[in-house]
Formats: C-alpha cells, structure tokens, sequence
C-alpha cells in the first residue's frame, strides 16, 4: 500500500528511524523498506516530520506479524499513546473496556490503559483517570531524544505537542538564558537545556517539579536546569531582567502572568505565548493584553503568528512569537 515516509540513504537510516521513533512518528503497522541504496520509513503524521527530512509516497508492505486492535474488534478505535499506558476518552464504560482488552490482546506496545474520567483540573491541571488495564500510571515518555519519566495521576502532559515544543526549541540559542513560566515535567525546559541554554523553570505543581528534576538529570542537564515549585508571579523579582526567552504555555490564563513576564524579561527578549481562542480572532487578543502589559517599556514586534491545533469546535490552540526590546 502506498503511505507516507521519510526517505534517507541506508546509511543514514538507523539514526533517522531512532529520531521519528522518539518522536512516536513511526507507523508500527508498516513495514520498513529498502530500494537501491534507499530507506523508506512510513510514518503517522507527515506534518510532524522535522523539517530536514524528506517526505515521499512509497508503496511499503503491511506488517503481517502486527496484530492491530481494529483487528480485534471490527472497528478503529480512537486511542493515543503516552510512553507504554494507551490512553481512550469514551463515555461508554463498556466499550471502552472492550477497546482496552483489545490493546493488550494486540501488538501494540501497553502495559497500562486508562480512560479519561475527568477533564483537566485545577491549579495544577491533572485529570481523573478510569485504569482499565494494568496496575500503574507512571511511565516513560521518549521525545525527540528526551525521556521524561511522568505519573499521568499526578501532572499534566500531552504527547500531542511534541511537534510544537520540538518548532520552539529549535530556535534557541546555546548559552542563551530561558525561563519556563509553567514547566511541568520539563518538555521544554529539558530540550532547550540540551540545545545549550541555561534554563530556569517554575510550576506550582509540586510533583512536577520533581519529575522535572528526575529529568533533568536522566537527559544528563541537570546543570543547565534550575527549578522551582511555586507561582512563577512571586518568583519573577527574583530573575528581574534575567530572561532572554520566556516560554509561557497556560493556555486561557497566560495573559493573568504577562505582568510577570515583563518583570522576568531582559533588554531583548522573545516570550512564546500559547492561547486558545475563537477562529474568528485566533491572535488579536493575545497580541493586545501582551502589548498592554509591555508597552511602552518595550518595543514589541509579533515574529509569528502560530495555530498549533484545533482545541473545540471554533476554537484553536495559538502560540505569539514576539520579541521585546526595551525602548
């Protein structure tokens, strides 16, 4: 069957199929093939590919030895992947069980599946989970060459943003200074300590802050990696002026903190603002509260203009590039 794959020399191949499978980007049900001197690795999302690498049509076998859940049941189940436990949100208890026999009865890589029994929640944004399948809800998580090793019962994580951490870590600088306003477990914090930067990171959840920690020495930065367990509000005169790049993803309650960033920010400073919004104004309310909270103490000049994903009907996960320079 024809599907989408990166295209490398054979002699590039093991450390490009290593990379994308970090990236969980690998299509488990597709075979890996080789033509003339040329790997082809099938892929899940051709959109999260990084950007150096190619992308081509291949007519690439079906794995005959994967047993896939769809198999198992007779449809496709709605499921994603965080490390080794296979996560479902589905409102009928039943057929969610049904789907979470069917995962461990299948080839694909659980040891734990839960279902969504809560939204996020919260100062610390933790959600209530139904486990399913398995006795654990802690595992670890492989990232575009990180590991981070996280409890779902305790902190927040998505493996869906891995694409949009991996667009912003790519911009830094090494011996650069950033500062993660809400850093959770570490997925930017960690990757933008081993692009070089010295990182502060803040959250307010404590048990974050210790599988950040965990981490950072895991993915061998811990030198490179301060942090704190509080509200980044209280701790910002402490980093006055300090930051050359700020990362600010608390999506509905970033603009509550732009007072701080501005506090934390040096002479010349790029903060990547998240924020979700109605598709009519993606942008122009995070634009104007972050102008009003810098300006005019800084010149401020919006870089990018992101949609990360769709988040509701009408309603879209943004990130503002901006760069401040004092006036």
């Amino acid at each position: 069957m024809h599907a989408p794959c990166v295209r490398v020399p054979v002699t590039e191949g093991e450390t490009t199929r290593q990379r994308l499978a970090d990236a969980d980007l690998v299509a488990d049900d597709l075979d890996i093939t080789v033509a003339d001197g040329t790997l082809y690795v099938p892929v899940t999302d051709p959109d999260a590919v990084p950007d150096d690498l190619t992308v081509v049509d291949h007519d690439v076998p079906e794995r005959e030895t994967q047993t896939m859940p769809g198999e198992i049941l007779g449809f496709e189940p709605s499921y994603e992947r965080l490390g080794d436990i296979v996560i479902v949100d589905e409102d009928d208890p039943e057929r969610a069980r049904e789907i979470a026999d069917a995962v461990l009865d299948s080839d694909v890589r659980a040891k734990t599946v839960v279902n969504r029994a809560s939204k996020v929640k919260g100062e610390e944004r933790v959600r209530d989970w139904d486990v399913l399948a398995g006795d654990g809800t802690e595992t670890v998580h492989r990232e575009y060459g990180c590991e981070f090793v996280l409890d779902i019962a305790d902190v927040y994580f998505s493996p869906r943003l891995a694409t949009e951490r991996h667009r912003v870590v790519e911009q830094v600088a090494s011996g650069e200074r950033a500062f993660d306003m809400f850093a959770g477990v570490g997925p930017y914090a960690i990757p933008m300590a081993r692009a070089g930067a010295d990182v502060v990171a803040a959250d307010i959840n404590a048990a974050a802050i210790d599988y950040l920690r965990e981490n950072a020495e895991r993915n061998d930065v811990a030198e490179r990696v301060t942090a704190h367990c509080g509200d980044v509000r209280e701790l910002a005169t402490d980093y006055e002026g300090w930051a050359e790049r700020l990362v600010m993803n608390l999506p509905h309650t970033a603009d509550e903190f732009l007072d701080a960033a501005v506090t934390l920010a040096s002479e010349e400073c790029v903060v990547h603002y998240y924020d979700i919004q109605h598709e009519d104004d993606r942008f122009g309310p995070g634009e104007r509260a972050i102008r009003e909270a810098a300006e005019p103490e800084y010149d401020v000049s919006v870089e990018t203009r992101h949609t990360v994903r769709s988040y509701a009907p009408h309603e879209y996960n943004v990130c503002l590039d901006v760069r401040l320079r004092r006036a």
